[in-house]
């Protein structure tokens, strides 16, 4: 399997190949007030948001830096709050979601056997895989579709009612606005 090598804090990472749409160096988002801090907002592809996540700030408190290796992962994202919803705002079985990286400039063949459990739970990070050894050291494999609990699911990926509600409502303003 071929996958996108990504660091934190000298602790290397990988994102399944098979899962990611595109690539793409870091860009601004748009934030959204209310979200956890690790939500670090929105881009715009293709005419539709995409909600996208700081990897750094959601493993390790602090957000993702600015550096030349740093990149916005689009990745495939099937986990929706309800299967249904998900095919009704897409049109599509996954939705895409971004994902902020660090150090991610290389790429890697493993082969999925070669994965074992770490031999540590972690609930509250379900998205932690199995781990690997190859010639550099550990790598630990990211389930891009456990990354977000069910309360932020519904929070990026309303239910389709919602959206065109949204879109669809005419914006009213105060008198003392117009």
């Amino acid at each position: 399997m071929l996958f996108l090598l990504f660091d934190l804090d000298g602790e290397r990472y990988a994102l399944d190949a098979t899962e990611i749409v595109e690539v793409l160096p870091l860009a601004p988002t748009k934030a959204i007030p209310g979200a956890p801090a690790w939500v670090a907002g929105v881009v715009m592809r293709d005419g539709m948001s995409v909600p996208v996540i700081d990897v750094p700030c959601l493993a390790l408190g602090r957000a993702a830096r600015a550096l030349r290796s740093t990149r916005l992962v689009l990745v495939r994202y099937d986990g929706a709050p309800d299967p249904q919803d998900c095919a009704a705002h897409t049109g599509a079985t996954s939705r895409v979601l971004g994902l902020i990286v660090e150090r991610a400039t290389q790429t890697r063949r493993i082969e999925a056997e070669q994965f074992t459990h770490s031999g540590i739970d972690t609930p509250h990070a379900r998205w932690l895989g199995p781990v690997a050894d190859d010639t550099l050291g550990p790598v630990q494999w990211v389930a891009v579709q456990h990354m977000l609990d069910d309360q932020v699911k519904a929070l990026l990926f309303p239910p389709q009612e919602l959206t065109q509600q949204a879109s669809a409502a005419p914006l009213e303003l105060p008198d003392g606005d117009r």
